[in-house]
């Protein structure tokens, strides 16, 4: 199973409203419309730069 993060943003409060509306427009929670958005910056960058080499983790013995 991939290993979940945690991020905290902050935002003023125009801004939270309008992007929950975005949100809502989009038919997604807050937290997959970011996620959708984040998902696609990497995407838009992985074309134009290649791909962003990641390191693996060790698992835990």
């Amino acid at each position: 199973m991939k290993k979940r993060t945690h991020l905290s943003i902050r935002m003023d409060s125009e801004l939270h409203d309008k992007f929950k509306s975005v949100s809502e427009f989009e038919g997604r929670s807050m937290s997959r419309q970011i996620l959708y958005l984040i998902r696609k910056c990497v995407s838009d960058f992985e074309k134009e730069n290649g791909p962003i080499p990641v390191e693996k983790e060790d698992s835990p013995q």
